[in-house]
């Protein structure tokens, strides 16, 4: 590794030949701003925001691609750097709608931060306006082209990070934008709703649906008996929106802040993620032992699920039949809740808060309503949530903790770590190991599944047979494995896919990590959110699904058995090939 010595801001620092410059002087402890670049993902000069001088060059250079050599002097708080900077943001803010005050990024917008930091309190260059229509036809996404500030994130992380690769730049000079091609909506070329987008967009370009207003009106109605589920991920990422630690978790508090809002019960989906472990581990079992079709694919991610029945259709046999567990918990609180409680099953209104803008497409799923009703009435994302708490007047970070409510609130370990990729992988063979063997687990922990690494392999001895299993994560990677499948190449019983990076913990429904913020965390953020489970996941006394009382009640009271009649009209599903594109592309 070839080492060379820079000089920044007078800081002599020493890094490896071929850093950029923006990358020397974070690590000199100076911060230069930035607007296009995002590590790891987007670094192509753009926006110019990271302008500085390097001594020698004719030209300001923008550091973000600029390359460190032996000797290199750069200066990066000069008037005419700061001046220069200003401007180009001047710029982008002479053609961005004015609506601060209401716009959904207002206080995490990485553009008015920009503005705020460089001292802009008028705008000289004030004029005409780009005008694009809004596409708001997804129920997951909005795309309000009139924020771009054409930093192409949203574009690189569909492309690099997701292999989806439907969001491009559109139009020149005024009318440039990033969107999909031919200005078409995102309904129309059959987007996954992953939300990655959403969460590398620097404004309000992108965001998540609204659906607070359907929560509020629903609460406020006494003929309805509200009730919340919240997912594994969200008891983490929540933690952020009110100033706590990254990696914190607030169960306790999520439960308090849902009570205060009036939810009529509080549950936890994790009691339904062991709920899918004992279906979808059993469903493994059966394939394997009856020849069913191998390897079986999680399906416990709905952006993952759309975008296999796209690019995929033939491959659907694969994909487990069991819900994820937001659509096994809208089920049975449709049908196995009222029937315990003795409440209408008419008048129960069901609201998930999830790490994930694309759970709001499959509560909208045709095929989810096997109790008569819709398995799940409205979506939020953890965003969406912590607004409403903030709207409420609750102080979030000094509740004091509250429990869930029974009978499905109980959960075990196994399903706090669903949030991490992996976390399916394990939680399902925690279960299978012992179900098939009768014998304890030597060690409950299946740490080669986790962690971040991009595919993860691993191979369980079930008295005597061997099950080798798989773990992706990003949808770029699924691609890459499905292809594998489709080619009979992929040696694997068993594969987890999660379409977010990370998996939920990397949702597009979490809390916004800015690009300074994931420059300078120790770590990915993804790996300090997942981390956190596991260690939540060791401190609860449940750990196995199967060892759930709740879950062994459910099937003794109301159920039957794993995989019988009852459990598969309400906690199986099928799935639906989809066109690439719902459009006639001769229009």
């Amino acid at each position: 590794m070839e080492m060379v010595n820079v000089i920044i801001d007078g800081v002599q620092v020493q890094v490896e030949k071929g850093t950029t410059v923006l990358q020397a002087a974070q690590k000199a402890g100076i911060n230069i701003p930035t607007l296009c670049y995002l590590k790891d993902v987007n670094a192509i000069g753009a926006c110019r925001v990271c302008l500085v001088e390097i001594k020698g060059a004719k030209a300001l250079q923008p550091s973000c691609v600029y390359p460190v050599s032996e000797g290199l002097e750069v200066l990066t708080n000069t008037a005419k750097v700061r001046e220069a900077r200003k401007a180009v943001v001047e710029l982008l803010l002479s053609n961005h709608p004015a609506d601060c005050l209401n716009c959904v990024r207002s206080g995490s917008c990485e553009l008015q931060n920009l503005a705020q930091q460089m001292g802009i309190r008028e705008n000289r260059f004030l004029g005409e306006q780009s005008v694009f229509p809004i596409d708001d036809r997804s129920v997951a996404i909005v795309r309000d082209p009139n924020k771009c500030v054409y930093c192409r994130r949203c574009e690189a992380v569909c492309s690099k990070v997701q292999g989806v690769n439907i969001l491009g730049g559109i139009g020149r000079g005024f009318e440039s934008t990033v969107g999909p091609a031919f200005g078409h909506n995102l309904d129309d070329i059959n987007c996954s709703l992953c939300g990655q987008c959403v969460n590398v967009c620097p404004t309000g370009a992108l965001a998540e649906k609204d659906d607070t207003q359907k929560v509020w009106a629903a609460l406020a109605d006494p003929d309805k008996h509200v009730i919340v589920q919240f997912s594994p991920a969200v008891r983490i990422t929540i933690s952020e929106e009110f100033g706590l630690p990254m990696g914190t978790i607030s169960t306790g508090k999520m439960v308090a802040a849902l009570r205060r809002l009036g939810f009529d019960k509080v549950f936890d989906t994790n009691w339904s993620a062991d709920l899918t472990i004992m279906e979808e581990g059993n469903e493994l079992l059966d394939r394997l032992q009856n020849g069913g079709v191998l390897p079986m694919i999680t399906s416990c991610s709905p952006g993952w699920v759309k975008y296999c029945e796209s690019h995929f259709p033939d491959q659907l046999d694969h994909l487990s039949t069991a819900k994820s567990p937001q659509g096994m918990f809208g089920a049975m609180v449709k049908t196995y809740y009222p029937e315990t409680e003795g409440i209408d099953a008419s008048k129960i209104y069901s609201v998930s808060v999830m790490p994930c803008t694309a759970k709001k497409f499959e509560a909208a799923r045709p095929e989810l309503a096997d109790s008569g009703y819709r398995d799940v009435d409205v979506v939020v994302t953890v965003r969406e949530i912590a607004r409403m708490i903030k709207q409420a007047g609750i102080d979030f970070a000094n509740l004091p903790d509250e429990e869930c409510d029974a009978p499905m609130g109980v959960g075990t370990g196994a399903g706090t770590i669903f949030g991490a990729t992996g976390g399916v992988m394990e939680a399902a063979l925690r279960t299978v190991y012992e179900v098939v063997t009768g014998e304890t687990l030597p060690k409950i922990d299946f740490e080669a599944v986790r962690g971040l690494d991009g595919l993860k392999e691993a191979t369980v001895d079930l008295n005597g047979t061997k099950v080798k299993v798989a773990v992706v994560h990003t949808l770029a990677r699924a691609k890459e494995m499905m292809k594998k499948v489709r080619a009979g190449e992929a040696d694997y019983q068993f594969i987890e896919v999660m379409a977010c990076p990370g998996g939920c913990v990397g949702g597009g429904g979490t809390p916004i990590v800015n690009a300074l913020t994931r420059t300078m965390l120790p770590d990915d953020y993804r790996a300090i959110r997942g981390i956190g489970l596991y260690n939540d996941d060791k401190n609860l006394p449940l750990r196995k699904s199967h060892e759930n009382p709740f879950i062994v009640k459910a099937y003794e009271n109301f159920l039957g058995k794993p995989l019988g009649h009852k459990s598969h009209e309400l906690l199986h599903t099928h799935y639906t090939p989809r066109k690439l594109y719902n459009l006639d592309l001769n229009d």
